[in-house]
């Protein structure tokens, strides 16, 4: 699992002198090179600031600076990094979303599952945009099914006793790693998104069966699943079906 654990480590006490510290930063013309430093090096709100003002990405080192914030860090900093890594693949080309392609499958795979949904969406959007690199898409899409089999596997085995938080890391994971394989699903092992569908559908959760829906929607497969789903009780998942 990802260490997103470390998050928002800055104590209350410091928050008014990072603040003034941050509009310090924003006062400074600071260089590309200068960015590159604070993401490798700095505090929180350096690697922050650094995030929403790179300017552009030239090479692997600025890719790999931007990438080695994507997880195991401060909150801040990763939906920092993960709304401009977005920025940065709607409007490169090729050979700038191949640097973020190579080696990040994995990556790319435990920040779409971050405990902060925020970041989720926009990692998901990006890695979408790399779907044509069929590399980076099995590597990605293995983690996830792996992800999605692992919280299947914990959700069955809780009982009624079972703290709800533990419960709902793994619904939200689960929730997560099946809307990333509604884009993915053509690379993935055929029995292992059996597996997922089969036991997401009739999850007590609305939410999951809604996304199991999309899942089904996208692969065009498990016509008896969608029979049944299109009739579901809740609004939103018959909905997906909707025009389709």
């Amino acid at each position: 699992m990802n260490s997103y654990e470390n998050i928002n480590s800055d104590s209350s006490e410091n928050i008014h002198a990072d603040f003034e510290n941050a509009y310090d930063l924003c006062m400074t013309n600071l260089k590309h090179d200068d960015m590159v430093n604070y993401l490798k090096s700095g505090n929180v709100y350096q690697k922050q600031f650094a995030a929403l003002n790179f300017d552009k990405v030239k090479d692997k080192t600025d890719a790999d600076a931007l990438m080695s914030n994507l997880t195991g860090c401060d909150g801040k900093i990763r939906e920092a990094v993960a709304y401009k890594i977005k920025h940065i693949l709607i409007n490169s080309e090729n050979d700038i979303r191949e640097l973020f392609a190579e080696g990040y499958g994995e990556k790319f795979a435990d920040a779409s599952i971050d405990i902060n949904a925020n970041i989720c969406r926009l990692v998901i959007d990006s890695a979408a945009m790399l779907k044509d690199y069929s590399e980076f898409s099995l590597i990605y899409t293995k983690k996830l099914c792996s992800y999605a089999v692992e919280a299947i596997k914990e959700l069955q085995t809780f009982e009624f006793r079972d703290k709800k938080y533990v419960i709902n890391k793994q619904l939200f994971k689960l929730y997560w790693c099946l809307e990333a394989l509604s884009y993915f699903y053509d690379f993935a092992d055929s029995s292992l998104i059996d597996f997922i569908v089969t036991n997401s559908y009739n999850n007590a959760e609305y939410t999951i069966r809604e996304k199991t829906a999309r899942l089904i929607l996208a692969s065009g497969q498990f016509e008896n699943i969608k029979t049944m789903l299109q009739n579901d009780e809740n609004y939103y998942v018959r909905a997906v079906f909707l025009n389709h």
